[in-house]
């Protein structure tokens, strides 16, 4: 969004909805508090947040311009829900990878972003570039799309940087068991990916 010839980042964007619609409801005599009222702690949670969103959002979409795109949903659903600080990266880190799977699975996103894209960008690293070649990127992210939830979302934060401990409290599972569920999903992706090599 351009505003008198600057380009308003996404952090920014997302704050001056939340504040913008918080006024509104001052405005308007409505309750600043519970359901549908924007965290006072929100900006400090954005400013920590944000990288981690985005990382794990390009991740899945390999699009630095998509992923800001989830990340400024999933911050706009976050800034109405109770969940606890402690817990906001967890939380917001799930969030990012189930909302960039909907795009994918949903074909929101735009298939030209990638091949009118020069270059990916070097600073956040590609789940794909993990896996396979530049080449193979789309039908990876299609296997990914097609996998179980559980397993894709595992798979996604884990090769997004989270420890197995962070994966397991996001999830909801025990440590012990986070090696076995990414394993078990990095095994159904590549089953996923020569299941659809063999029927072409």
């Amino acid at each position: 969004m351009d505003v008198v010839g600057h380009r308003v980042s996404a952090p920014a964007a997302v704050l001056s909805r939340g504040r913008a619609a918080e006024r509104t409801r001052r405005e308007d005599g409505g309750a600043v508090s519970g359901r549908g009222a924007v965290r006072a702690d929100l900006e400090q949670v954005f400013r920590t947040a944000y990288p981690r969103v985005v990382a794990v959002a390009t991740r899945v979409l390999g699009s630095r311009d998509g992923a800001e795109d989830v990340a400024q949903e999933v911050f706009l659903s976050f800034a109405r829900t109770a969940v606890p600080a402690g817990e906001a990266p967890a939380w917001l880190s799930v969030a990012a990878a189930h909302t960039a799977l909907n795009h994918l699975r949903s074909g929101r996103r735009r298939a030209t972003r990638e091949e009118t894209a020069a270059e990916p960008d070097p600073t956040v690293p590609d789940v794909a570039d993990d896996v396979v070649t530049l080449d193979e990127r789309r039908r990876v992210r299609a296997a990914l799309a097609r996998l179980p939830r559980r397993q894709a979302v595992a798979l996604v934060l884990r090769h997004s940087g989270l420890s197995y401990a962070e994966v397991a409290a996001a999830l909801d599972l025990s440590p012990g068991s986070v090696g076995t569920t990414v394993r078990r999903a990095e095994s159904a992706l590549r089953e996923e990916l020569s299941r659809h090599a063999s029927s072409h």
